[in-house]
């Protein structure tokens, strides 16, 4: 069993809304939401074995207010709370607030220190381990190409600016309007072909040893699962190489605030979990996932409702 949980986004900051102004956003209000989702998941019998945090762990305001490295420690140490290991994908809030670069020295980098876990970049944040017999979790970084979080000069920002801009020509790079591909926005991201490359040979191990296999990302990966903006930019490559094994059995997310669910042609779930940020002191946003032979059974609690998936 793990928890799961998603766009904490906290800051220490009053009330106030999304980028549309419609949403309402309780930016202090998830710190005690988490710390709730901390003490439920502890007295957990039998015990979790791990938590999946997939990302905009704080809000891209702390930045702003001088107060990212705060808002961090906050964090990290409430979930410093669990006695088992936090697994963190990366988000674009993290990455308003941090450079790739202190991102790897920061609490959030969960991949492993040593050995070949993940690809040769070490910025990439995609890492894989084998929590339990026969099943593996594979964390992938869906913005290892993208502007955030990078110096404009380096290569990584300048080809994805350019790739951003061939898509999207409108003034604020945030903006989908008019966009036939309404996903090439600012606050997405996508993979590089190294990370592809690497998933699809840990895809081709787990097939060969017959497990099954939870992917995790910031971002969702497919539009059934989206609302047609929160999705990766290149989604149909990770779907390419998901789809060319038969291992994965769920795909998991964030970065909706709505939350989305789909079952795939080829059979994968694919669960976008609401996110905390928006939901009221009252009520809550976080689950547990029970792991069996054949399904995976999500308890959730408040916004996030209970779910069975079958493979």
């Amino acid at each position: 069993a793990f928890g799961v949980i998603a766009d904490i986004q906290f800051a220490d900051a009053e009330d106030g809304h999304d980028f549309g102004g419609c949403r309402r956003r309780y930016y202090r209000h998830s710190l005690r939401l988490l710390r709730e989702a901390v003490r439920e998941w502890a007295g957990e019998r039998p015990p979790i074995d791990f938590v999946l945090q997939l990302g905009d762990s704080i809000d891209g305001q702390n930045a702003r207010r001088g107060e990212a490295e705060s808002a961090l420690q906050q964090v990290l140490e409430v979930l410093g709370q669990l006695s088992v290991p936090v697994h963190h994908a990366w988000g674009n809030h993290e990455l308003y607030n941090f450079r790739r670069a202190r991102l790897v020295r920061s609490g959030l980098y969960s991949r492993p220190a040593g050995g070949s876990e993940g690809p040769p970049d070490r910025e990439c944040h995609a890492y894989h381990c084998s929590p339990a017999p026969r099943l593996r979790l594979v964390v992938l970084d869906s913005y290892d190409v993208s502007t955030l979080g990078t110096e404009p000069e380096s290569p990584r920002y300048q080809e994805s600016l350019r790739l951003l801009r061939e898509k999207n020509p409108n003034d604020d790079l945030n903006s989908p309007e008019g966009l036939k591909e309404p996903h090439f926005v600012a606050f997405n991201g996508g993979f590089s072909q190294a990370q592809l490359d690497w998933l699809d040979e840990v895809l081709k191990f787990s097939d060969e040893n017959q497990e099954k296999v939870i992917v995790t990302a910031h971002v969702p990966i497919h539009p059934c699962a989206s609302n047609g903006v929160c999705l990766a930019w290149n989604y149909e490559a990770a779907l390419s190489v998901i789809h060319s094994h038969g291992c994965v059995v769920c795909v998991l997310a964030g970065h909706l605030h709505d939350g989305a669910y789909c079952l795939d042609s080829h059979g994968v779930h694919h669960l976008t979990l609401e996110g905390l940020i928006e939901t009221p002191p009252e009520s809550n946003a976080f689950g547990t996932v029970y792991v069996y032979e054949d399904k995976l059974v999500l308890k959730g609690r408040g916004r996030i409702p209970d779910r069975v998936m079958h493979f």
